[in-house]
């Protein structure tokens, strides 16, 4: 393929996209477009049923495909059907695409710096703050004025971002009729290529939870100022966050549960992450794949439904295709297809003349609100200065032009990377010490102490019950997860075990149904004197029924790892919770009841009695470390009656 493709497209009016991923290419894919209304509606296979390559841009409203709600603009599932697939070098392409710059007009955000402060206090008090949820994305939108040709700007866009953004997962440039999407993603949400020759028909699929934003200074970041970024405590915990969430999502598509490695830093121009990757494999079909993992908890929050919820309380118009995917299905030799879908972030979108870059801050309990203000400044201005629309800081280049465009040039030293460096490497590090070896490690396939045993898992909108059913398939049991609102009384009463998850809200909320029918299973459950474990929600509904008072804390518990006593021994857990069962100090039984809490503050951490045990931590968590062991042993204790 020779450079004057790049001026033909221009020209022709026909659908493209053009991807820089290795370092040393683009790619052109020509094609045309269709749209469609479901994932499973992917053409991925032509009219004989030969399978064909597509690119797809997948809008947030997809998230209604798993009954999650949204502000729904009707934005299409939009698929160019790949006719062509080429490259060229990036030199040629560099030398080909337009340089001037684009002037903007009007140029601003939608909502002001005051009014997104306050949606961050709302959301902090109202929805973190009375148990919705750990963490959520609330975006707003730089928008702009353009005058100039969109493909012409797209290209100029584009040409900018591979100069001058490096880092970046994928460059991209998607023109179709009516839409430009051009951006510097630094995230893969998702990809799934062929597993080994042994295994035909599996995946290996990984994620790759990206969370943190150290905004460098002028001049550039150093190894000083990046350590003062990587001790805080607000980033650490809310890469832990994130890291649960993409486990729980990996948990769901994957037999093995997912295994993590890391952490590691993304570099980039003008901002640095930190980031985890996530592996694990299996047998689905890869668009089913990108349904069960819609969408990055980066982006969006967690646990994933409420988080919709809450985007859609306080955002006040649709997202578009911010927080979606671009995914790319290339078909395999084997007649499958690998599957490549970078994170719809970091994006500029311009139709009918109005630019708009969507950005947004992850909101947890220890965010300040003028803090998450300035966050949003910072990734708005790394896209705005990546592309030549705002005046760029003195970032490194990502592509020295001299050597771009003229090979004979000699080279610029490469910027070192501060991950090389001792002391963030060894700051790095250290975060896994805090980390459930169980998630680091591989997972045994066979055996363990329950084997052979049934357990129903009920869901009660938390899918953190995906990664317990991991731990509970480790120890030896077969899993059915049901969702509180499938499960019928039947399965409660026949089950030889049932676990009871954790969900978000107010356990004492008597008019939301799904609270209301948790505590009839539960209750249920109960009275017939039969095994069970409860989490999180449904461990405070137990915790109520034998007559312990509900609070609400003084500070919310999300994403927090406590040292705490189970019954005599010493437990590192992790707790997402806002409402807790509390007792008088030093109060250890009520009646049949054992209770382990907290000295001082009454805070109950465990119960157990005559076939029930439960907990208030998530001991499925990547912050529990002991996690595993006291979750045997909890169950150990439910089962004795079973047992005798």
């Amino acid at each position: 393929m020779t450079s004057s493709t790049l001026t033909d497209l221009a020209a022709s009016g026909e659908p493209f996209a053009l991807i820089a991923r290795d370092g040393a290419t683009v790619e052109v894919l020509r094609g045309d477009v269709a749209d469609v209304d479901l994932l499973g509606d992917i053409p991925l296979h032509d009219g004989d049923g030969a399978p064909r390559e597509v690119l797809a841009l997948v809008p947030f409203r997809q998230v209604v495909e798993r009954g999650f709600v949204c502000h729904d603009d009707g934005a299409p599932l939009r698929c160019l059907r790949v006719t062509d697939h080429g490259s060229i070098p990036l030199a040629e392409a560099l030398r080909e695409l337009p340089s001037e710059r684009i002037p903007l007009g009007d140029a601003g955000f939608d909502i002001s710096d005051d009014e997104y402060a306050d949606i961050v206090r709302r959301v902090i008090a109202d929805e973190i703050g009375r148990g919705e949820g750990a963490n959520f994305v609330i975006r707003r939108d730089f928008t702009a004025t353009v005058d100039t040709d969109p493909v012409t700007a797209g290209l100029t866009w584009f040409r900018a971002l591979l100069q001058h953004e490096r880092g970046a997962y994928w460059t991209f440039l998607v023109v179709t009729d009516g839409h430009v999407a051009v951006g510097a993603s630094p995230e893969a949400h998702v990809s799934a290529h062929s597993g080994p020759p042994a295994e035909p028909g599996t995946s290996i699929v990984t994620m790759n939870p990206i969370s943190g934003t150290f905004r460098h200074p002028r001049g550039g970041a150093t190894a000083e100022t990046l350590t003062e970024f990587l001790s805080s405590t607000k980033e650490t915990e809310e890469l832990f966050m994130v890291v649960d969430e993409e486990l729980k999502m990996m948990s769901a598509v994957c037999s093995d549960g997912g295994r993590i490695t890391g952490p590691h830093l993304k570099e980039m121009s003008r901002l640095t992450h930190t980031e985890y990757m996530l592996r694990g494999s299996s047998t689905m079909d890869p668009r089913d794949i990108l349904r069960e993992t819609m969408f990055a908890p980066t982006v969006t929050g967690s646990p994933m439904q409420n988080a919709c919820t809450v985007i859609a309380r306080h955002e006040r118009s649709p997202r578009g295709y911010y927080s979606g995917v671009a995914a790319l299905f290339t078909p395999t030799v084997d007649g499958g297809h690998d599957l490549d879908a970078p994170i719809l972030i970091r994006t500029a979108y311009l139709v009918d003349g109005r630019l708009r870059v969507p950005v947004g801050a992850t909101l947890v309990r220890h965010s300040d609100p003028a803090g998450e203000v300035g966050e949003t400044h910072g990734k708005a201005a790394g896209v705005l200065g990546a592309i030549g629309a705002v005046d760029r800081d003195d970032a490194p280049a990502a592509v020295p032009v001299a050597t771009a465009i003229d090979e004979d040039a000699p080279a610029d030293a490469p910027a070192p990377r501060l991950g090389d460096d001792p002391t963030i490497a060894e700051l790095l590090a250290s975060r896994n010490a805090r980390l459930a070896q169980f998630w680091l490690d591989p997972q045994a396939a066979e055996g363990g102490p329950f084997a052979g045993r049934d357990v129903l898992v009920v869901d009660a909108e938390d899918r953190f019950t995906t990664m317990l059913g991991h731990q509970l398939h480790h120890l030896g049991f077969r899993v059915d997860i049901r969702t509180w609102s499938e499960v019928t009384d039947a399965a409660v009463d026949e089950a030889g075990f049932v676990v009871f998850g954790p969900g978000p809200g107010d356990p004492r909320d008597g008019a939301s149904a799904r609270i209301a029918r948790m505590r009839d299973l539960v209750t249920r459950r109960a009275d017939a004197l039969r095994p069970l474990l409860a989490v999180c929600l449904s461990h405070q509904i137990l915790a109520d029924r034998v007559g312990l008072d509900l609070a609400p804390l003084a500070s919310p518990h999300q994403g927090l790892q406590k040292q705490v006593d189970v019954f005599g021994v010493p437990s590192s857990i992790g707790f997402y919770n806002t409402f807790t069962a509390r007792v008088p100090a030093g109060m250890q039984h009520l009646g049949e009841t054992e209770i382990a809490a907290d000295a001082a503050s009454g805070d109950v951490y465990a119960l157990r009695g005559p076939g029930y045990a439960s907990v208030q931590g998530h001991l499925e968590s990547i912050l529990s470390r002991d996690g595993l062991p006291t979750l045997e042993r909890l169950i150990g204790f439910a089962l004795e009656p079973a047992q005798a």
